[in-house]
């Protein structure tokens, strides 16, 4: 029997796209299947294997691809972050939670394993800030982290009431040299990459000394992918581990920058929203079980990822590209 695919649901987002690719070389291009709602893909994405346009708040439009691919895993990206989903709540609710829920639905039919990513959002202002246990108090403030507590219990749910393998990590803020971020709270950790290298200086969103778990986005799908493939016997805490690679406020990304730019500045325009949700969530976060259970071991910290993005950002300035 052909072995089955890969789905990859929200693969044009920030993680999707880059999760999307690195499948597609590990397991080959044509047994990873990619979606999106509305952004038009890459052509990188768009041509190296399938690729559909599908709703995941119609379970239909789910079910018929993993029907017509005969799909085994689903890795579940699809979702509103937390900035937009503040102006938007009820969008967020249904594609955060009816969206998994149909995911999880269609999962449990067609005897799919499923990953979807938790985040740091899912804890609130009453949880631990400091080395923030694997198991704690999940209260969160903003409807991005109400929507990932329900998706951690709608999963838990699944695997322990129909046996659906069910997986997840709580991602810190995930910092890309390829994609540009959705409307998070952590983007100002991206953007001041890009505008390093353009203009020499940014202006922070988020106000000094707000320190915050962070991950270079190689670190983030490699997880993804490691824990998909760990020994199921090993995982104690399925929905969700937290993981992280380091811990920093925005005048240390702009001190590392600075060693590489010279003369760059960073100035402040607190935006009140985002602030309010970056004070609810941990400084860092424990991973340890993640790394007890399944040998979640990060390759980068604040030092080797930047870098690494500047001199990726400077060769796609070089080229026109932003």
């Amino acid at each position: 029997m052909a072995e089955k695919r890969i789905l990859v649901t929200g693969a044009v987002g920030q993680i999707g796209s880059e999760l999307t690719m690195e499948l597609r070389r590990r397991f080959g291009n044509d047994r990873v299947v990619a979606t999106g709602r509305k952004t038009k893909p890459s052509k990188e994405l768009e041509e190296s294997g399938p690729f559909h346009f599908i709703d995941v708040s119609k379970i239909e439009t789910v079910a018929k691809i993993v029907k017509e691919y005969d799909v085994g895993t689903i890795y579940h990206l699809a979702a509103i972050l937390s900035a937009v989903g503040e102006n938007n709540p009820v969008l967020a609710w249904q594609v955060n939670v009816g969206g998994l829920f149909n995911c999880l639905e269609v999962a449990r039919e067609y005897g799919c394993a499923l990953f979807t990513p938790s985040s740091i959002g899912a804890f609130g202002p009453t949880t631990p800030l400091d080395h923030t246990p694997q198991v704690t108090i999940q209260r969160p403030t903003s409807m991005y982290g109400v929507t990932k507590v329900s998706g951690e219990l709608l999963c838990d749910y699944y695997h322990t009431r129909f046996g659906v393998d069910t997986r997840g990590l709580r991602y810190p803020g995930i910092i890309s040299n390829v994609t540009l971020p959705g409307g998070g709270t952590t983007d100002y950790a991206v953007e001041i990459y890009y505008e390093a290298i353009k203009h020499g200086r940014y202006t922070c969103f988020l106000k000094e000394g707000t320190r915050l778990d962070m991950m270079y986005m190689p670190d983030a799908v490699e997880g993804a992918i490691q824990l998909m493939e760990a020994d199921p016997g090993k995982l104690r805490h399925r929905n969700a581990y937290n993981v992280t690679a380091m811990s920093f406020a925005p005048e240390d990304i702009a001190a590392e920058i600075a060693k590489h730019v010279p003369g760059f500045t960073m100035d402040y325009d607190v935006d009140p929203v985002r602030q309010s949700i970056a004070d609810s969530w941990p400084n860092s976060m424990d991973d340890s079980a993640a790394r007890e259970d399944w040998g979640w071991n990060p390759k980068y910290d604040l030092a080797a990822m930047t870098e690494d993005m500047l001199k990726v950002l400077g060769e796609r300035h070089a080229r026109g590209e932003f």
